[in-house]
């Protein structure tokens, strides 16, 4: 783990590089219109013949009014199938009960005879992450459609994996669920 990156982590799920895909689709949207933008101030403030009896031009009207709409759509159908693609649960091999506490979170297999065990952060050290070590790691099998149930006892919480593009969180009486899908082990 790299501190300061200014990139994504690598990504372990489907999820995440369809995300990332987003992204660069996005970025390369507004970086096209600050540069037009940007071309568009220095011609204006270069341009040395101004008519000034011009008082109106529709078909410039009309265009930029048209224009922002298209961009938005270009923007927000790939957003849109994204919203839906992690909401869609698979048939998945298991089910992961996670429960956060105040201080430590709980975990269930409920599919494998009924596996229990909580989760404590542990004091750090320099071989540790700081705030992230715990003492009993989840343990997920990769190439499977797993399916995650998160609540919480007390507070919110947040359950979070960036490189799987997961973020969810666990709230008293309420049970969110969340599809994980992994291509590679890994500790994340």
């Amino acid at each position: 783990m790299t501190w300061m990156k200014l990139n994504f982590q690598n990504s372990n799920s489907p999820l995440m590089e369809h995300l990332i895909f987003f992204h660069d689709h996005t970025m390369f949207i507004l970086i096209m219109i600050m540069f037009i933008i940007t071309y568009m101030m220095i011609f204006i403030i270069k341009n040395q013949f101004i008519n000034i009896k011009i008082m109106e031009n529709q078909f410039i009207e009309f265009i930029w009014t048209i224009i922002p709409p298209i961009i938005l759509i270009f923007i927000a159908m790939p957003s849109l199938h994204l919203l839906y693609l992690m909401d869609e649960i698979k048939s998945p091999i298991m089910t992961i009960k996670i429960f956060g506490h105040q201080w430590f979170w709980s975990y269930e297999y409920s599919d494998f005879s009924n596996i229990e065990f909580e989760s404590y952060m542990i004091n750090t050290n320099m071989e540790n992450f700081r705030l992230i070590e715990v003492d009993n790691k989840t343990i997920i099998p990769f190439k499977f459609n797993i399916r995650l149930l998160i609540s919480s006892d007390d507070v919110i919480h947040s359950w979070t994996i960036p490189s799987l593009a997961i973020k969810i969180d666990a709230i008293p009486g309420r049970m969110n669920q969340i599809n994980l899908f992994m291509n590679r082990p890994g500790m994340f």
